[in-house]
């Protein structure tokens, strides 16, 4: 099963998804456990962070649109205080 995707979007790609009108989360520099239980999709607007599960991690900074898919359990590491738009729910 693949737990996370990361792509770069155009702002074409952005607009037509309504990233704008996603909520805003932000957090410090941190480590915590999540656990997924509906995916997620986020643009990231400032920092850095990486998510591991397992064998498998994911890295994002500004400009990255990242989905974490359903039963992905995990640990986030923010590195630089993050602020993002995201949406729980299938795109």
């Amino acid at each position: 099963m693949v737990k996370f995707e990361k792509r770069r979007p155009t702002e074409e790609e952005l607009k037509k998804l309504g990233v704008n009108n996603w909520g805003i989360w932000t957090k410090e520099v941190s480590e915590f456990d999540w656990e997924y239980d509906s995916p997620e999709t986020f643009y990231v607007l400032e920092g850095e962070a990486e998510i591991v599960s397992g064998d498998e991690k994911i890295e994002f900074q500004p400009g990255d649109l990242v989905t974490c898919h359903e039963g992905v359990k995990c640990v986030w590491h923010v590195k630089k205080p993050i602020k993002k738009h995201y949406y729980f729910g299938k795109i």
